[in-house]
């Protein structure tokens, strides 16, 4: 695992590129695909990397990287669930334990989930699975959040 001031920096480049991406490209559904694509290869021990996009009164699955996945989440089902209706980041440090958990691939072992929030209204999550126990810390959060923050300006 890498320290804390790995961390810091490699979420800062990450930053750093979402901006530069934002520049030029304005539609919401190829900012999401290559958010997903920057998030995977800058996250190690990543397995899931993706959005659910909040519809009526269930997320369903936006651009992701990664294995094949749940298509429809209802809220308050699952993690993404209980992120998208409380509105507010999940971190699981082992989803085996995690009594409302939903299993769409074994390997997972630990999520955070960070809605997408614009204007007080729900637009989505951001759903990120590895497979390494307790992966997610306040570290990833506070910047996963920012990156959040910033991609909501797409829609």
């Amino acid at each position: 695992m890498e320290n804390k001031e790995e961390k810091q920096k490699s979420y800062e480049m990450m930053l750093s590129q979402q901006e530069e991406l934002l520049k030029d490209e304005t539609h919401w559904l190829a900012t999401l695909a290559n958010a997903t694509a920057l998030l995977n290869m800058t996250l190690p021990k990543t397995i899931f990397a993706g959005f659910y996009l909040f519809n009526e009164n269930e997320l369903i699955l936006g651009p992701f990287q990664g294995k094949v996945s749940c298509t429809r989440i209802q809220l308050g089902n699952g993690v993404c669930g209980e992120a998208a209706a409380e509105k507010q980041t999940v971190i699981v440090g082992n989803v085996k334990e995690h009594k409302n958990y939903i299993s769409c691939d074994s390997e997972a072992l630990s999520e955070i989930v960070v809605p997408m929030i614009k204007d007080g209204r729900l637009l989505g999550v951001l759903d990120i699975d590895s497979q390494e126990l307790n992966r997610y810390n306040q570290t990833d959060q506070n910047y996963l959040e920012a990156y959040c923050e910033k991609l909501v300006n797409v829609f």
